[in-house]
C-alpha cells in the first residue's frame, strides 16, 4: 500500500476469519474457507498490511453471515458463514458510520447476501 492512499476492498473472500464468522466452526476446521493457513493469511492482511475488517468493527455480534449452503435449510436456520467483507485502510475505515453495517437478507439474490456499510464523505 502506498503511503497516503486510502482503499476499500469489498467482496467475497471465501474465508471465515474467526470462529464468530461461521456457525459450525468446530466442524469446519479442515474445510476450505476455514483452514488455519487461510485464516493466518487473513490475519496478516489485517495485522501486518493494516486493513480493517470494517463490518466486524461496527458489529461485533455473532450469527451475522453472508453465505449459506444450498443444502438443507441452512439459510432458514441461519447456519452460515461470513465470507464477504468490507476491508479498508484505517483512514477510510474511520469514516464508517456507526450502526450502518447491514447484511440484507430480505430478498435472495444468490447464495450470498449483500453486505453494506455507509461511509461519511
Amino acid at each position: 500500500m502506498r503511503s497516503g492512499s486510502e482503499v476499500i476492498l469489498c467482496g467475497d473472500v471465501n474465508i471465515a476469519h474467526k470462529e464468530i464468522d461461521l456457525k459450525n466452526w468446530k466442524g469446519n476446521l479442515k474445510n476450505s474457507g476455514f483452514l488455519p493457513e487461510e485464516r493466518a493469511w487473513f490475519s496478516r492482511l489485517l495485522d501486518e498490511v493494516g486493513y480493517v475488517d470494517v463490518f466486524r468493527r461496527l458489529d461485533p455480534n455473532p450469527d451475522r453471515y453472508t453465505w449459506w449452503s444450498n443444502r438443507g435449510q441452512a439459510r432458514a436456520k441461519n447456519v452460515g458463514w461470513r465470507i464477504d467483507y468490507h476491508l479498508a485502510t484505517p483512514g477510510v475505515a474511520a469514516l464508517a458510520r456507526p450502526g450502518s453495517a447491514w447484511i440484507y437478507t430480505g430478498q435472495r439474490f444468490s447464495d450470498h447476501a449483500p453486505l453494506t456499510i455507509d461511509y461519511a464523505e
